[in-house]
């Protein structure tokens, strides 16, 4: 309520009266209602000495007992109230910290340029927002998630879209993942200094549990050592632990095959410059340096020491030239021209071998504690081949990973994977190779093509071995991917909405990895989703909603973020304000360089 003053045109009087503002429905503006009368301000001067500031103070106690009167009624509600059928009514408004760093990224303004000239009579930003936002927070089937946006302020109104319009939504979205990966690595890189001078790169694979196999979904080496189908997922990352970009190729693809297209996008098209490649030693092939090194790119990749040559296990076993830091960790280096094969592009799209000479660094070490593992999973390893030995049958090639290699006298099936008698001599442990093995325990190798050539310790040893170690950071992607996003089971089958999907859980782990990089890193993917599903309230009266659930998380994202999830009880125009400005805070950075967005997305 307020103080309202209107004053006669004709007559030049001013009249006072207590009014109330509400809503007209379809209606611009608000209209009021007279709640108490005054009088006209000459005749009132007569009585109050300054009338105006009297009524105001009027007004204001008025509005206190109100705000009493509200709550003392909240307080008495009867106990026995019955919620009315069918009711579900609690809300979701931890999902505003989403909504704000999905509009920071420009995904708005680029899906609604790109859905012009379409047929559509949705908003395929919308339908990207819902399923977004409920991959972090309620990872479901597309149809679960459609029948449930009501949890979500944004998507109150039933008749935005349809279960069917999502689903065409998904195809749209596959047709331009390119230009919305570069748009989101653009605007990172834009507002968070992004460098991608150090590029992380691995590759894991999703099962799909179907019978048959398809152009995308086939069988390959899974990580789980499944014999479903899969689709293999490679990832490019930044040393923040932040996706780049990635690529989803059919599950009998070798990875080893994608790293070098992935660098040459993100030198193309991302604008990276020269770039050190950092991978485990699935992707150290001939091809792979031979490229990287022809392109003024640099790597930094794991070495088998087990599967490498005489002269290198005779160097890694030499203990001269290693420098002991403790009991626990020695190392060494060395710099070597080494020799490696790459497959040689002839006329006519026919390949052959050709033998080149690299100069590479070698740095190997040993750590007790990695040997102490290592002796403990062989010791398990040993174990299951004993088994094995004694009853073949009982294991597949998928169940029988690690310990294949310690047993003689064994077939497998090519086809069935089943694991049988040889038809001479009967099945008993390679101790000899167990033995072999064994030596290596505790050692690693890492190669590069950095050098310390002027000495000023720019790529020492333990530089390139902290390079190398944070690895860790995507498989720990790869884990959030699989555990937190739940991105299988997948519940689409074309190939479009897979890829569309897949295209979804990548923008969902993004997000996840900002808001992380917000707080600090002081706290996991896992909490931070934790505490945004539990920012909830429920509609207690004269919309008015009741939150129920505060945390350090729940401070820390607010103070991050710019929203404050300390209250108790909002209005909800307050909810719905804080909403508007999610959006409103990355409108005026969206509109004036939207133009180069769109450019960059035609790339």
């Amino acid at each position: 309520m307020y103080l309202k003053t209107v004053t006669n045109k004709k007559t030049g009087r001013t009249y006072l009266s207590m009014a109330q503002s509400y809503r007209k429905k379809g209606k611009k503006y608000p209209g009021s209602t007279t709640v108490e009368s005054f009088g006209y301000l000459d005749d009132l001067q007569k009585v109050y000495d300054d009338p105006i500031a009297h009524f105001k103070a009027y007004v204001e106690e008025k509005n206190k007992e109100k705000a009493l009167n509200d709550a003392e009624y909240i307080v008495k509600e009867r106990k026995d109230t019955v919620l009315p059928e069918n009711t579900a009514g609690r809300k979701n408004f931890g999902y505003i910290a989403i909504l704000k760093i999905y509009y920071e990224l420009g995904l708005d303004r680029l899906l609604l340029n790109r859905q012009r000239g379409r047929n559509f009579d949705y908003n395929t930003s919308t339908i990207l927002k819902l399923l977004v936002i409920s991959r972090i927070l309620e990872p479901a089937s597309k149809k679960r998630t459609f029948e449930h946006r009501s949890t979500y302020f944004d998507f109150e109104k039933k008749d935005d879209f349809s279960l069917i319009d999502i689903y065409r939504s998904l195809s749209f979205y596959a047709g331009i993942d390119s230009a919305i990966q570069l748009q989101i690595h653009k605007r990172i890189t834009e507002q968070y200094s992004r460098d991608t001078s150090l590029v992380y790169y691995d590759a894991t694979n999703y099962y799909f549990e179907i019978d048959m196999e398809d152009e995308l979904r086939a069988k390959g080496p899974s990580k789980e050592h499944r014999p479903d189908p899969i689709v293999q997922l490679g990832l490019a990352m930044d040393a923040d632990g932040i996706p780049i970009s990635y690529e989803l190729f059919p599950g009998n693809n070798s990875e080893k095959l994608h790293l070098r297209p992935m660098i040459g996008e993100l030198v193309r098209a991302y604008e990276s410059g020269r770039v050190v490649a950092v991978a485990d030693a699935a992707q150290n092939t001939g091809n792979n340096i031979y490229y990287l090194e022809s392109g003024k790119c640099s790597y930094v990749f794991s070495q088998t020491i087990r599967g490498g040559s005489k002269e290198f296990k005779d160097y890694v076993n030499n203990q001269s030239g290693y420098k002991q830091f403790s009991d626990q960790y020695k190392r060494k280096s060395r710099v070597i021209r080494r020799e490696i094969e790459v497959d040689m592009l002839k006329e006519g799209g026919r390949t052959y071998k050709k033998k080149v000479l690299v100069d590479q660094r070698q740095i190997v070490f040993y750590n007790k504690k990695y040997a102490d593992r290592s002796k403990a999973k062989r010791e398990a390893v040993l174990k299951k081949a004993q088994c094995m030995a004694s009853t073949p049958s009982a294991y597949t090639r998928a169940t029988s990973y690690g310990a294949l290699r310690y047993v003689k006298n064994i077939k497998v099936d090519k086809k069935t994977g089943e694991i049988k008698k040889a038809p001479k001599g009967r099945p008993c442990i390679d101790m000899e190779k167990f033995r072999e093995d064994e030596k290596y325990d505790g050692y690693y190798c890492i190669v590069t093509n950095l050098f310390d050539e002027d000495g000023s310790d720019t790529f020492s040893d333990d530089r390139i071995i902290d390079m190398y170690r944070g690895l860790w950071r995507i498989e720990d992607n790869f884990r959030v991917t699989k555990s937190d996003l739940e991105t299988r089971p997948v519940y689409v089958s074309r190939k479009d909405r897979i890829h569309a999907h897949f295209l979804i859980c990548y923008i969902s782990l993004v997000i996840l990895r900002l808001i992380q990089k917000r707080l600090g890193g002081a706290y996991s993917p896992e909490a931070i989703i934790n505490a945004l599903k539990n920012i909830t309230c429920s509609p207690e009266s004269q919309n008015i909603y009741l939150f129920d659930y505060r945390s350090d998380v729940t401070d820390a994202i607010g103070k991050a973020m710019g929203f404050d999830f300390t209250k108790k009880r909002l209005t909800r125009s307050e909810i719905k304000k804080s909403l508007g400005q999610a959006k409103k805070d990355n409108f005026h950075y969206n509109f004036f360089s939207y133009d180069k967005s769109r450019n960059l997305a035609h790339t």
